[in-house]
């Protein structure tokens, strides 16, 4: 197997939390300057992903700040599932426009960003220029053509999130640094009994992520970028990914390395996703993002509604490196999540926004169990396992922003299904990077 290097990304980041660049402080009258002056109401409609607590609560608190600070601006917070907000719920109010539309929400890097900038839909926020300067590299993905469309607030790389519990009972002492390790590690967690890895291949991207993690350290950095660039997926880098995925899979017996069934397993939010697999013990393994200590909290069984805890036994390790591989070794994938303007977003939406992005607000969101951007708020990260993830984020060599996010939804939408095809279906290495350019070619 062959592993390299990278796409399009913030190399040597500084920022997963703990970003370059000076402190925030509250541009644009950073939530003091907002008051509405005509004497009539200014509304601010603000959607966000944090359905679970403390997330909801928290942001609705900062919501209720703002308004404090700014009598005669009201701000409506809601809050909606990832999957339904970003594929389906923005990209249907942003078409729609006028009152349909939010004017904060979430925006993703790279592909996604730069095809709501092209179609008109997003305010420039270069002139925010304390927060943008705030979160330095992290803000790289959402900078398009030189101007700033989006102020990433969380930001850190996808890992290997386990089980201590599982390990232990399989004599598992220290994580795997390479992919022949994590295989003897797979093997030894098999033999308890327990399935290895859980994927939400039901939601295609889960799955793909596996792909993606071969595919940064196949390609050569050169090739990833001309590739996210042009849009053009012929370097055979690409089918190579595939066929070092294939083959890692092809190396254990019948399910393994993955739980039974996983094109019908969801990823998250309910007791059967793979998540929940996680969090219930009936798998020891999964490779997501940052986010995840949230989705498996809530879903441990007994756990309380309302503020979950992270259960005790719940890791985090980066993905191992192969030997051998032309890349660099550490290279990791991953990104965050930013706030983005609506076009005709009222001017008063630029001051909630610096105030959510102060050093103030980022410490307390660090408190709920967050990774921030803005530097200085990493104080407020209290968890051994996300004070991991921030200094793995840190010294990792390069960050891949997610391919699917990076390369746009019409072209990550066919990888993602070619790729669960090749991994559970019938598809082969070759229909992976045809799938993308068939996609590119309708754009």
């Amino acid at each position: 197997m062959n592993r390299r290097s990278i796409a399009r990304v913030t190399a040597g980041v500084a920022a997963a939390g703990i970003a370059i660049g000076a402190l925030a402080a509250c541009s644009g009258g950073g939530g003091g300057d907002a008051t509405a002056t005509s004497g009539e109401e200014v509304s601010i409609t603000w959607w966000h992903n944090g359905t679970g607590e403390p997330l909801k609560s928290f942001w609705e608190e900062v919501a209720a700040e703002f308004e404090d600070a700014n009598p005669g601006v009201q701000v409506t917070v809601e809050a909606f599932q990832n999957e339904d907000l970003q594929r389906t719920l923005i990209p249907n109010a942003l078409q729609s426009g006028g009152d349909a539309a939010p004017d904060l929400f979430m925006v993703w890097a790279e592909g996604e960003i730069k095809a709501q900038v092209e179609a008109g839909y997003l305010r420039d926020l270069s002139g925010l220029t304390e927060v943008v300067e705030s979160v330095g590299g992290a803000g790289t993905g959402w900078n398009v053509d030189g101007k700033q469309y989006g102020i990433p607030f969380r930001f850190g790389i996808e890992g290997i999130w386990y089980n201590q519990d599982i390990f232990d009972e399989a004599g598992i002492s220290e994580n795997p640094a390479t992919f022949t390790e994590f295989d003897a590690d797979i093997d030894k967690i098999a033999a308890t009994g327990v399935a290895p890895i859980g994927v939400g291949a039901a939601d295609g991207w889960p799955a793909a992520h596996w792909w993606y993690q071969f595919a940064i350290k196949t390609c050569s950095a050169e090739s990833l970028q001309q590739a996210a660039d042009t849009l053009t997926f012929d370097d055979p880098c690409f089918v190579e990914a595939g066929e070092n995925l294939k083959a890692w899979m092809d190396g254990f017996p019948g399910d393994l390395p993955f739980q039974a069934n996983p094109t019908s397993t969801p990823a998250q939010s309910v007791p059967n996703s793979s998540a929940g697999l996680l969090a219930s013990g009936a798998t020891s393994m999964e490779l997501m993002g940052t986010w995840h200590r949230g989705e498996v909290a809530k879903l441990v069984p007994g756990a309380p509604a309302d503020n979950p805890p992270s259960p005790e036994w719940l890791r985090w390790m980066p993905v191992p490196d192969i030997e051998g591989a032309d890349g660099a070794p550490g290279a990791a994938l991953g990104s965050g999540d930013a706030w983005g303007v609506y076009k005709d977003a009222p001017d008063q939406t630029l001051d909630l926004l610096s105030y959510i992005m102060s050093v103030d607000v980022q410490t307390r969101f660090a408190e709920t169990g967050e990774i921030p951007t803005v530097a200085g708020a990493e104080a407020g990260i209290s968890d051994p396992v996300l004070m991991q993830i921030a200094e793995g984020t840190q010294n990792a060599t390069l960050v891949v922003t997610w391919l699917d996010t990076q390369y746009g939804p019409v072209i990550g939408k066919a990888m993602n299904d070619a790729i669960v095809n090749l991994m559970f279906g019938d598809g082969t290495p070759q229909q992976v990077p045809d799938a993308m350019n068939a996609a590119a070619a309708t754009l």
